[in-house]
């Protein structure tokens, strides 16, 4: 898995790449960690390149999305598709992101 932040304004997008499972979550977790104590706005997390997805992979997904919006920030997810997809649809997330 590799990521990339880039921050422009009041909005971030966070780009997730390959596979975010119980090996790489713990180094997407302070990347997340960093969002929430900055108090960003606006975060779009972008996972078109991302072919694989866990159940901790969707817990940290779901862990920014709480903590962003318990602080009024709002979270989107964008370019799902595949793997990653079915499973959003099979936990039906795709309803709380709107993807």
């Amino acid at each position: 898995m590799t990521f990339v932040r880039t921050d422009n304004g009041d909005e971030t997008t966070l780009r997730i790449e390959g596979s975010l499972d119980a090996m790489s979550t713990p180094e997407l977790r302070p990347v997340i960690d960093a969002l929430v104590t900055e108090k960003r706005p606006t975060v779009i997390v972008n996972l078109s390149a991302l072919r694989l997805i866990d159940s901790s992979g969707v817990g940290a997904i779901v862990s920014l999305y709480k903590r962003m919006r318990a602080q009024g920030g709002k979270v989107t997810v964008k370019g799902l598709r595949d793997q990653p997809l079915a499973i959003f649809r099979l936990l039906r997330l795709d309803r709380v992101f709107d993807v």
